[in-house]
């Protein structure tokens, strides 16, 4: 039986810990979560090919 687990979640944890641990990360620390809850939102409809 195959384990799902969400990876969201992970991200911002991980970025919440880049930031205590360096506050000078915190503007490419959100640019990049931000870029990559984009991608993540648009994944499936990027890989199906249906527009909008």
């Amino acid at each position: 039986m195959p384990t799902f687990f969400a990876i969201q979640p992970l991200v911002a944890l991980l970025a919440g810990i880049l930031i205590l641990v360096m506050p000078r990360l915190l503007n490419y620390v959100i640019a990049i979560y931000l870029i990559f809850i984009g991608v993540t939102g648009l994944w499936p409809q990027l890989l199906s090919g249906a527009t909008p």
